[in-house]
């Protein structure tokens, strides 16, 4: 479920691979030098693509694909996002994104971005390999996630999304792919950062950029000339809503099973359809709470992260019993 578009317009599917041509952080610092010589400089383009031997393909888009490397040298794992034929403005704007949530246990750490080789164009950004995969990978080997793992998921995202909007941050494409795992199934970290915007000190920013994933738009995001002055921090709360119904229920929770999803299908859906009824005794008051606080199409009356991160459904869980759960999870995965 990733009908992605941009502007408008509606492109093949594809992973946001959007980076920049030079490392701001450095992921093995270098032996200590003299003191005149600052760490940023000598992290700034140190390494080159060639520095790491990839291992894996874990992700491919138009115009790019991410892989699992090894730094040759130091035998240490992460992945490697190559954009070909980069966009600067999009790669600029990811890497401010990044370096402001770089902080967060919740986040995926962004350590350096390399130059390109040779003559070819590609510029690659390096970022923390989180080994458990993705979410939606997680839920198409081992289907519906239990609502206590759930719990776990939401707490942890909500975290993630905290810390982002209080650097005036916002994601824009919060979704089952989108959302991280480590292998232990300990940690869930946001990751792509493609279409992530800063926002002003203004705070005049809309909604109004038109991209993202379709299947986890906000009604707002899909008629953005109405409502281009919303704020797009709530857009990130619909799209987290969108993703932990849809883990509960093992598939895209508001298209009928089967239904093809296409653009005009998504929004309808979207912007006019009901919430799908859940079974007696498929999920608790309080996951059901916590979903329509979510999934409020007015986004005036959709819940704040923080409001959220207060909600019975996380603040009253279990901690221990919600992280074994997302622990068997992924170990089955």
């Amino acid at each position: 479920m990733a009908l992605t578009v941009r502007e408008r317009r509606l492109p093949q599917l594809h992973i946001s691979l959007d980076v920049p041509s030079c490392a701001f952080r450095h992921p093995n610092p270098p032996v200590a030098a003299p003191a005149s010589t600052s760490a940023s400089s000598r992290a700034d383009c140190e390494h080159r693509l060639s520095d790491f031997e990839k291992l894996a393909l874990l992700g491919r888009g138009n115009g790019g694909a991410v892989y699992k490397v090894a730094h040759r040298r130091t035998g240490a794992l992460y992945a490697l996002k190559v954009l070909h034929r980069g966009d600067p403005a999009g790669a600029a704007s990811e890497v401010d994104a990044l370096r402001r949530a770089d902080t967060s246990p919740h986040v995926v750490r962004c350590h350096s971005v390399l130059p390109a080789a040779g003559s070819s164009g590609d510029v690659a950004i390096l970022l923390e390999l989180v080994d458990g995969g993705s979410l939606d990978a997680v839920v198409a080997r081992r289907g519906a996630f239990p609502e206590a793992a759930l719990a776990e998921v939401a707490a942890q995202a909500l975290a993630g999304l905290a810390h982002l909007h209080a650097r005036s941050v916002v994601h824009r494409d919060v979704k089952p792919g989108n959302l991280l795992v480590g292998a232990a199934g300990a940690e869930v970290k946001i990751a792509d950062f493609g279409i992530a915007k800063v926002l002003s000190r203004a705070g005049s920013d809309s909604c109004a950029a038109y991209e993202g994933t379709a299947a986890y738009m906000s009604p707002e995001r899909f008629d953005t000339e109405r409502h281009g002055h919303a704020d797009p921090r709530a857009a990130d709360v619909w799209g987290l809503g969108v993703t932990v119904l849809e883990l509960l229920m093992g598939r895209y929770p508001l298209l009928p099973a089967g239904q093809k999803p296409s653009w005009a299908a998504l929004m309808c859906a979207i912007c006019f359809g009901e919430l799908p009824s859940l079974p007696d005794g498929a999920a608790s008051p309080e996951f059901r709470a916590f979903v329509a606080a979510c999934l409020q199409k007015d986004y005036t009356k959709r819940a704040s992260v923080a409001q959220l991160l207060a909600h019975p459904f996380v603040a009253g869980r279990n901690a221990a019993a919600s992280k074994d759960a997302l622990r068997r999870m992924v170990a089955g995965a």
